[in-house]
């Protein structure tokens, strides 16, 4: 207890100290910060490697503090730190650890193919209980479309409020090219829910069509005889309890992934990424703050969620969400945390994945902001009301699109294809859509966890005031 108090006190002397002296360098010298010069001469108070090596006796300190702690949450967020600072440091070095974050998401997204099937089997068929499912999927479904119409008005506001996109000078054509997309009707839109083929839904990543075979597989197997349906149940629920173990062990590999993807984020972009198009990622960042008070808090209030016990529960999935940019990454850890709060795994395995394409607060919120931000850029003015059928169009299309980081870029080129607006704002955004989507993303993570509690609440299978003991991450 004395080390973790000692080693706490440590570090934020020390990052106190650091930061001192960077505001220094900082306010008392010349440093070019945001600049295309790619050797900038610095002319700041203390010497460039003085100031990286404060800076990495800082990092020793976060890492002392963190093996005294012993938590897995610590150390991912410790990580993301230590990929921080590489990435700044030296570039080139973090661009070459991609490699290591792209090995734990593709280590993550063998887990979900068979843990949402077994989880989703196992709650249905096991549930003996075909009218709940239909209870829990309409109400699951209207308190996804009720939220996320809130979210998609807030996001309209903020960005019609704060006209990030007015004045945007065209730039140059861009050497990073997005894949070709095509246009989708509503037609594309409903064929995608249903699978072709389910190894082709599993092998591309495809969440929703793997839920509709998961679902329509568990209602059969509901309607079979015990004794053929028992054997096939313990099968998916021995699969479940081994694909969790599965992510316990692939999540000792998270400090590694994790920090890679910011090493790699930093240095590709480095910390000046913000530059013409930071008012954007401010209006962002703060419309998701309002949406999470105005909505999020209210809602956990009124099921009498403990807000505080939720919070340190989603904090580990939130954070992997934040620093890999894919809710698919976080979903094993926040069915843990969520099942920790007391809500059923039956209930958890068919509302979050559902969430995963129905429940994309932050996404959508994005949406809105991005596609009247290229109209504005463009100088092509809409209406509110063009502005609502674009953002419908684009709240449509992205269903399922939670697993892949950075997919509503892709989205958003091929809506905007639908609406003859230039694709150059698209090229714009990409630039900083890596610190935009850590933040829509863990919101989406959020908006799941919440709604588990909410439809567990709603079902009256769940009481928050007598949760069990909480469990150290």
């Amino acid at each position: 207890m004395m080390n973790k108090r000692k080693a706490s006190i440590t570090a934020l002397i020390v990052l106190s100290i650091v930061a001192v002296l960077h505001v220094i360098d900082i306010n008392f010298g010349s440093v070019a910060l945001f600049t295309t010069d790619p050797e900038p001469v610095h002319k700041g108070v203390f010497p460039p490697n003085f100031l990286l090596i404060s800076r990495w006796i800082a990092v020793a300190a976060v890492v002392w503090f963190a093996i005294t702690k012993r938590s897995l949450t610590t150390w991912i967020l410790v990580s993301m730190v230590i990929g921080g600072e590489l990435g700044y440091d030296w570039p080139s070095i973090g661009m070459n650890f991609q490699v290591l974050s792209k090995v734990f998401l593709q280590m993550i997204k063998t887990i979900i193919a068979p843990l949402l099937f077994a989880t989703l089997v196992v709650g249905i068929a096991g549930h003996s209980d075909i009218k709940q499912v239909g209870r829990m999927g309409w109400k699951s479904l209207v308190y996804f479309e009720i939220v996320t119409t809130i979210a998609l008005f807030i996001g309209l506001a903020a960005i019609n409020i704060s006209q990030a996109g007015v004045g945007v000078p065209q730039p140059p054509a861009g050497h990073e090219v997005l894949p070709t997309t095509k246009p989708q009707n509503w037609q594309d839109v409903i064929l995608h829910v249903f699978p072709e083929n389910i190894a082709k839904s599993i092998y591309h990543g495809e969440i929703l069509p793997i839920v509709v075979f998961s679902v329509i597989f568990g209602i059969a197997l509901l309607m079979v005889k015990e004794k053929q349906r028992q054997p096939m149940l313990d099968f998916c629920g021995s699969l479940s309890e081994t694909m969790f173990k599965f992510t316990n062990i692939v999540m000792y590999f998270a400090p590694v992934g994790v920090g890679a993807a910011i090493a790699y984020t930093v240095g590709h972009g480095g910390l000046d990424v913000l530059g013409n198009l930071f008012k954007l990622l401010i209006t962002l960042y703060v419309a998701l703050l309002v949406f999470v008070l105005v909505v999020f808090v209210p809602v956990a209030l009124i099921i009498g969620l403990p807000i505080k016990r939720f919070i340190r529960e989603i904090s580990e999935p939130v954070s992997i969400a934040f620093a890999t940019t894919s809710s698919e990454s976080a979903l094993p850890k926040a069915m843990e945390a969520m099942e920790r709060m007391g809500v059923p795994r039956k209930i958890i395995a068919f509302v979050m994945p559902t969430g995963y394409s129905f429940n994309l607060d932050g996404s959508t919120l994005y949406l809105a902001l991005a596609s009247v931000f290229v109209a504005q850029a463009a100088g092509t003015p809409l209406t509110f009301g063009q502005q609502i059928l674009m953002v419908f169009t684009l709240m449509l299309t992205s269903k399922g699109v939670a697993g892949v980081p950075r997919a509503t870029l892709v989205i958003i080129l091929g809506t905007v294809a639908s609406f003859h607006l230039p694709v150059w704002p698209v090229f714009l955004i990409l630039g900083i859509d890596e610190l935009m989507d850590m933040a829509r993303t863990s919101v989406n993570v959020i908006g799941n966890c919440l709604a588990t509690a909410v439809i567990g609440k709603w079902e009256g299978e769940v009481d928050f005031k007598n949760l069990p003991p909480e469990t150290k991450a």
